[in-house]
């Protein structure tokens, strides 16, 4: 009793000091120095013993400097080898490995197979995963990547799961389309239980002590999942009480899987990188959860130290460009960033740390996240316009013996990247989320195909079908005839007898089930194309029939070459090339530029096709109160008087710290704590200070 209350009290003490929980990173290891990166939060991975530390010993490091501590683990892998090897039961269970036709079982690393969540690995899973983490205070826990493979679902385990679930004995997927869909229906099953029951279990276990614990899943977009092979629960997680929201794991290795448009395959990471972020912006928007966005400064694949920085301003912007989110993981795993040798360049076999102005440029822009508002401002271009997703994307697999291919997803971006290019900032809908009416606020022109996907329930046609009614603009594209349009499902069960699910909508909208053109129903509009979207991109120049359908149920927009957002003080920009204009975009005012780690003061901002842009509008605060406006580090104890300005900056050490200084007059007298330069800008009223990064903390005092 006496050591439950006193981990109450611990707790809530914990969450009163880090209540903003704005920023946070997740590590394995215990705090250092060159990795101290003041977010609010730090998510402490696995409760193993590593680094020469127990768990118990790495939460306590990060504590004592003031961080808030959470906890992460992956719940499709991780250091669970007692387990597969016996030592928790006295049973192994390398059984309950994700297995391939072949045979092998798919591995995470040694010891480390992707699991298939069986009731018995749940019963282990909470007693030495998640009860840990609560007996240690910790009240915010995030689950990570729960992640079925589609070329799995041969091993025993999963056998046994088909049979308690469908009734029926376990069918190779790989022999029909249908028996593909119903392993892949299954898989979601499986880890939206897993989550269930592990989440439930921790905000139970947190209730007994007093705690409300919050759950989180970091994952993948749907996107991402469907490209890569994934089955995972995504949007269906909105309607889980225990499921509180999300880390969305966007990230250069993620965006820069190759999509085609106007024929050409190749990578668009800023513009795959917003679509994914869009995705799961728009899980969270009906419901209110929480959403997390991550970018990563580097990424799992070994490249050179230019493609990380240029392709880590690209996810950067685009996060940005979502005025409704203001919360972010800052950076996975800070050791590999900070002290792993990468390429200097491409054109370079020489290896080396973080290069000092790449970590200025970097903890510049993580350090002003915690200070990005949430904003009411939309991102320029016409808004109302939306492309339907559904979790079944990650059901449908290429099939041997099919004709039909799905190419790099092109049916999904055969309806979004041609409107993107031309700057409509397409938004997700998903189809798990039309029945609540937040979905719907703000639309006026929904693209959707069955092509690449199916409806799970009815249900969601009537929804779609209303909301045409009201006057809404309804695209469907598709020719129906894939092979998962025949699976045994809903629309074919029953008493239902339709060829394929999109003639049920049709139904309900009184439009005839083989039917193509445009329609009036109530105050809006359907309009039917007969040919997949993927036609739209995978051939040059064939993307006219979407773009001009758009036009005629939106009316005219004028076509850009970019995305552009002011969310004060902060502005955004990214030029997409392969655009109808190839003309740079020119903001003119008063800026400081945070991607470049010098913070240079300009007039004008020239931002070429392929790049983005990220400023302090210097215009949009008064220069009465003197304040930091960029800076490598994170300040605290600030003091201001009449004629004088002070505070201490933390940040990791090795770091080169840039600071842009706002103050009502020059300065006449600057102290630090360390060896450092400055120099006045009289135009903006700014200084530039620079010094050495200290964790501990370097002590600025001015005065003017």
């Amino acid at each position: 009793m006496k050591k439950t209350l006193c981990l109450t009290l611990l707790a809530a003490s914990l969450v009163a000091q880090g209540q903003r929980e704005k920023t946070t990173f997740q590590t394995a290891e215990r705090w250092k120095p060159t990795t101290d990166l003041r977010a609010d939060a730090v998510m402490v991975y696995g409760t193993r013993s590593g680094g020469g530390a127990t768990f118990s010993e790495r939460v306590q490091s990060w504590r004592e400097r003031g961080y808030t501590t959470h906890y992460m683990t992956g719940i499709a892998w991780g250091g669970y080898a007692d387990y597969f090897i016996g030592l928790w039961d006295g049973r192994r269970h390398m059984d309950e490995g994700q297995k391939a036709a072949s045979g092998d079982t798919i591995m995470h690393g040694r010891q480390t197979p992707y699991i298939v969540p069986t009731k018995n690995f749940l019963k282990y899973f909470k007693e030495r995963q998640i009860r840990p983490a609560i007996e240690a205070g910790i009240d915010a826990i995030f689950l990570e990547e729960p992640e079925f493979w589609a070329r799995a679902g041969y091993s025993e385990a999963f056998k046994r799961e088909w049979q308690e679930y469908y009734g029926f004995p376990w069918r190779p997927p790989h022999k029909s389309a249908e028996n593909t869909y119903l392993a892949n229906k299954l898989k979601y099953h499986l880890y939206y239980r897993a989550l269930d029951e592990a989440f439930s279990y921790a905000k139970a276990l947190g209730a007994e002590r007093g705690m409300k614990v919050r759950c989180y899943v970091p994952t993948h977009s749907l996107l991402n999942y469907t490209m890569w092979g994934i089955v995972s629960p995504e949007a269906s997680l909105a309607s889980m009480q225990s499921c509180d929201g999300y880390i969305a794991q966007v990230w250069t290795g993620t965006s820069r899987a190759q999509n085609y448009f106007n024929g050409v395959r190749r990578e668009r990471v800023f513009e795959t990188a917003f679509l994914e972020y869009g995705c799961m912006e728009s899980m969270v928007r009906p419901t209110e959860r929480k959403v997390f966005f991550l970018t990563d400064p580097i990424e799992d694949r070994a490249v050179d130290w230019e493609d990380y920085r240029r392709n880590y301003q690209a996810t950067f912007a685009a996060q940005l460009l979502y005025p409704s989110v203001a919360d972010y993981e800052v950076m996975p795993w800070p050791d590999r960033i900070y002290e792993r040798l990468y390429r200097v360049s491409s054109q370079s076999d020489s290896m080396a740390r973080i290069p000092r102005f790449y970590s200025t440029q970097m903890q510049v822009m993580i350090n002003a996240l915690g200070r990005m508002p949430v904003s009411h401002s939309r991102v320029s271009g016409p808004q109302g316009v939306s492309v339907l997703m559904a979790n079944s994307l990650m059901f449908q697999q290429p099939i041997r013996g099919q004709n039909y291919s799905d190419p790099h997803l092109s049916d999904f971006f055969g309806l979004a990247m041609p409107l993107l290019k031309r700057g409509i900032p397409v938004e997700i809908m998903h189809l798990e989320n039309v029945a609540y009416p937040q979905t719907w606020a703000g639309q006026k022109v929904l693209l959707m195909t069955y092509s690449n996907m199916k409806p799970l329930s009815p249900a969601a046609h009537s929804h779609i079908a209303e909301w045409v009614r009201q006057g809404g603009h309804l695209i469907y594209c598709g020719r129906d005839d894939d092979a998962y349009q025949t699976v045994s499902e809903w629309w074919n069960q029953q008493g239902n007898h339709y060829a394929a699910p999109s003639e049920h909508l049709f139904a309900l909208l009184g439009i005839p089930a083989r039917a193509s053109g445009r329609y009036t129903v109530g105050r809006g509009t359907v309009s039917i194309i007969r040919q997949d979207p993927k036609e739209f991109v995978m051939k040059p120049q064939a993307d006219a029939p979407i773009v001009e359908c758009v036009r005629q149920a939106y009316g005219p927009w004028q076509e850009t070459n970019h995305l552009q957002l002011s969310r004060p003080p902060y502005v955004i920009a990214a030029v997409m090339d392969e655009a109808a204009s190839d003309e740079p975009l020119r903001l003119q005012g008063s800026y400081v530029d945070l991607f470049d780690p010098a913070l240079p003061c300009l007039t004008e901002k020239v931002v070429r096709p392929g790049e983005q842009a990220f400023l302090f509008d210097l215009q949009t605060v008064g220069r009465k109160q003197p304040q930091v406006v960029a800076a490598a580090s994170r300040q605290y104890d600030e003091q201001r008087t009449r004629h004088s300005y002070s505070f201490t900056a933390k940040s990791p050490a090795e770091t080169d710290n840039a600071m842009r200084i706002l103050l009502p007059r020059a300065p006449k007298r600057v102290s630090v704590s360390v060896p450092s330069q400055w120099e006045w800008d009289a135009p903006t009223h700014t200084m530039l200070l620079r010094f050495e990064n200290q964790p501990d903390g370097v002590r600025v005092e001015i005065s003017f």
